[in-house]
């Protein structure tokens, strides 16, 4: 197995972080490898993978390049560089971070990827610009237009997970995290389960990068010529797939009387409420404004069918008793579907 360890003021530092870069780099490998996780990623695999294998037909340098950066247990680090962190960092900004690795490092990683045997195609000076340019590709084509919804999802997964850790801890927040993640104690993390030499985690900035596609992976700076590092603090970041799902079909739907007693709305907000959620998971799974899951929950809690309690800097939102009591008896069959 592979271990961090971690020292106190490195986890209680740790903080949770949006990517774009790594949301197309999760698409990229998803892409890659053609499976889908569940029916969400199917629908959207089936949408853009036909046109992602036109694209690569037309470029064999490109496809050979991503053939040798992305191996089953290893990706090429120039290829998964540590997100910039903050609240909405820009596409452009994180991509420049692999369109300037220079050549030399872009070969080294590659060679590393393949054991050594680096197949004449890709002995060029060009890989970085190919490899910036079409993930800038896959951002535009099947990202960037459901991005604002993505988001959503990964800002939900966030607050759920503090929300976790402050209820119950970083241990198990992190056990849950990604397969193969879990907190052994003595301030070590397993990572994967594959076997690497462990890392010390002292005096750095450790991030938790969610994207919406299962896909996951860990990345760290790597100091620059001279042993120089780009970045004041060394950083490290876990990826790992967020809870929530893309397709409205992997939800289960609210029952028809259900919607006619409450309303549409009301009906679908009760039902995704089998475990306590916040406005924002709400908002990001539902699709509605803020202001009308606010509105809707403040009508379900003085009916008595929600209650509200707070954990930590988030607000839950949960079902009465009254409200199981409802639940129970339409998907028993009492309200039909």
């Amino acid at each position: 197995m592979s271990w961090w360890r971690v020292d106190t003021d490195t986890l209680a530092g740790s903080r949770f972080a949006t990517s774009p870069l790594a949301e197309a780099l999760a698409a990229l490998k998803t892409l890659h490898r053609g499976h889908a996780a569940h029916l969400g990623e199917r629908q959207w695999l089936d949408t853009h993978l036909a046109g992602y294998r036109a694209r690569l037909a037309d470029d064999p340098v490109t496809a050979a390049l991503v053939e040798a950066a992305l191996r089953r247990r290893w990706n090429a680090t120039f290829l998964t560089p540590t997100p910039l962190g903050g609240s909405d960092p820009a596409f452009a900004e994180e991509l420049e971070q692999i369109r300037s690795v220079p050549p030399a490092v872009v070969l080294a990683d590659l060679a590393e990827s393949l054991n050594g045997s680096l197949p004449a195609l890709l002995r060029r000076d060009d890989l970085a610009q190919r490899a910036a340019d079409l993930l800038e590709w896959v951002w535009a084509e099947t990202i960037q237009p459901s991005w604002p919804r993505r988001r959503r999802i990964i800002e939900a997964d966030i607050v759920a997970r503090t929300a976790r850790a402050a209820l119950h801890g970083w241990a198990t927040a992190l056990n849950e995290m990604r397969p193969g993640m879990r907190w052994l104690g003595d301030d070590r993390l397993q990572t994967t389960v594959c076997d690497s030499p462990p890392l010390e985690l002292s005096r750095v900035q450790l991030m938790f990068v969610p994207v919406t596609l299962n896909q996951t992976w860990v990345c760290w700076d790597v100091p620059a010529a001279g042993g120089r590092n780009a970045y004041p603090v060394r950083r490290y970041a876990v990826v790992y797939p967020c809870s929530g799902v893309l397709a409205d079909d992997e939800r289960r739907a609210a029952p028809k009387a259900l919607a006619a007693l409450l309303g549409p709305a009301r009906a679908e907000l009760l039902t995704l409420l089998d475990a306590p959620k916040t406005t924002t998971q709400l908002v990001a799974l539902t699709g509605l404004p803020l202001g009308s899951v606010g509105r809707h929950l403040r009508i379900l809690r003085e009916a008595n069918l929600t209650q509200r309690r707070r954990a930590g800097r988030s607000v839950l939102y949960f079902r009465t008793g009254a409200a199981q009591v409802l639940m129970a008896a339409q998907f028993s069959g009492a309200g039909g579907l």
